[in-house]
Parts: structure tokens; sequence; C-alpha cells
């Protein structure tokens, strides 16, 4: 199959890449700069320049496939709602494209959406359109392609991790150096699942070859780790203190991060294993902490 990538050069698309020649596909990969079309074409894969902005080189890459993954998305947290829009006019344009064809499209979405109630743990047969994040106008695209036919499917992440980065724990890591301290919010014991992006890159082969319409899968390994648990390994890992902060505290230390520190947000993939036959092996999110990249993290 000839798959077109955005986020080719990502901490998952790029070990996506691999994934996906090694099991014998063809691989486009959207890509913002000569020096990213050089990485995709020293991988084995062909470059096609452009951005998440940029809606006439989405709609010609998903043209020119047979399928496509989204992985894409602006990571800036400080325009939050802003990229989160971006990300839906993107999803839209490459349906549009697609418009007319039974190609796969697999969505990148997080398994918060997956909560029948908040703090719920997460179920790939829910899909809560009220959620108050508003990366679920992605999702609802999502759905609106779905409930027209369209060959949608869905794979939702928890924090995905290796020793380089660790999803939302990344941006744990880089507070705590700033502000010498690692911090948790004390007397709760909110959890976090997780899941190595080693195994989470074969789970977008798989739900791509699958092409179960309308599917949603979750990149789950760890159903719920700790937050406590992660700030005590952080200040371990990086020598220095773990702090349990009052609510206020809280708020004022973790800034834009105190909405996810603040709140459960587990998940199960047992669905998942079992329809496509996913096996999430690898190490656990507390083990790529205690060995985290130091020129990454």
């Amino acid at each position: 199959m000839r798959v077109f990538l955005t986020g080719a050069n990502g901490f998952i698309g790029a070990k996506l890449v691999a994934e996906l020649i090694g099991a014998g596909h063809q691989v486009l990969g959207l890509t913002r700069s000569t020096a990213g079309a050089q990485r995709l074409q020293a991988a084995g894969a062909e470059a096609l320049h452009g951005d998440l902005e940029d809606l006439a080189s989405l709609r010609a890459g998903a043209a020119g496939s047979d399928g496509v993954i989204h992985t894409a998305f602006d990571h800036d947290f400080a325009h939050y709602l802003a990229n989160c829009e971006k990300d839906r006019r993107a999803i839209d344009a490459i349906g549009e494209a697609l418009e007319g064809s039974n190609h796969p499209f697999v969505i990148t979405s997080t398994t918060l959406f997956g909560e029948a109630r908040p703090g719920a743990g997460a179920d790939e047969d829910v899909f809560n359109a009220q959620h108050k994040n508003p990366r679920v106008i992605s999702e609802i695209a999502a759905q609106g392609m779905i409930d027209r036919g369209r060959n949608v499917s869905l794979v939702r992440l928890s924090q995905i991790h290796d020793t380089a980065r660790q999803g939302l724990v990344t941006f744990l890591i880089q507070l705590a150096r700033e502000t010498g301290r690692s911090a948790y919010i004390a007397d709760t014991d909110y959890r976090w699942s997780a899941a190595p992006v080693s195994a989470t890159v074969t789970l977008y082969r798989l739900a791509l070859e699958k092409q179960a319409h309308g599917a949603r899968y979750h990149a789950t390994a760890e159903e719920g780790v700790s937050v406590r648990a992660i700030a005590e390994r952080i200040g371990q890992t990086l020598g220095l203190p773990v702090t349990g902060l009052s609510e206020d505290e809280a708020m004022a230390h973790f800034g834009w991060l105190y909405g996810f520190v603040s709140k459960d947000m587990t998940a199960s993939s047992q669905k998942t294993q079992q329809r496509l036959g996913w096996q999430p092996i690898g190490a656990s999110l507390l083990s790529d902490i205690d060995n985290i990249n130091p020129q990454a993290a």
C-alpha cells in the first residue's frame, strides 16, 4: 500500500516510517523542510513538502495514496485551542481528498475521549463528544466521516514514551529542571495510562491494515501509572527534591499542565489487543524516565 503519512519526521511518525516500510508498504511523508525530506529519503520514503496549514499539500498527498495515517499535531500548548482547530481543518482537507474512495484513513486522537464521564477509565467503544478538552473537535470531525460511510479509524494515544520523550511527562521534566523541584498535588492519587512508542507504531500499522470502519484503538500498555510516582521518579533521576503541593500552589506551579496533572487519565486496551492481535510490549514509563536521554529531555 502507498501510505501518505503526516508528521513523518515527528516522534511517532519517524518510527512509523520504518514500521510501514518494514511491512512492505511505500511511504509518502509530509515534511516542512529540505532537511526533513532528506531524512525521509534516507529512510526509504518519498517526501512531500507541506504542513498542516498547507491544505493543498494535504489533499495532494491523500489523493495520490492508497491510505493515510495522520500523526501530525502542533504541540504548542500555549495555543492549544487554535492548534486543535488547525488539526480539524487538516482532517477535513484529507477527508475531502479521499471522498469517493474506500481508502483507509487513520486519525490520531487521545484516550480522553473514551471516558464516559470525567475520570472514568477510557473504553474503545465509548466516544464522549461532550468532553471539555478542545481536541475533541478532531474526533468529532472523524465521527462525521464515519457517519457518512468513510473508511476511517482512530488511534487514541496515552502517554507515548521512550527515553527521549514521554508525552506530557516531557513537559513535567522540563518544568522540574526550570523550577528545581519535581512536584505533584498532595493527597491525590491521579493516574495516567502509557505505552511505549515502539508498540504504538505497530498499532498504527495494524489499524491501517485492518481497515475496520469506525474502529477506535487505544495505544495503552499500562492502564494507570501514578502521577506521584512519576514525580518521584523524575526527582530521583534528576537529583531534585520532590514536593507535594496544595491545589492553589499546584495551579501556580504547573500552569497549563495543571489541567492534566489534576485528573485521572486511565485507559484500557483490552479490546484493541483482542481486535488487532496487538501486543503492547516494551519498557514501562517509569523505566524510560529512569533512563532519559539528557540531550533529549
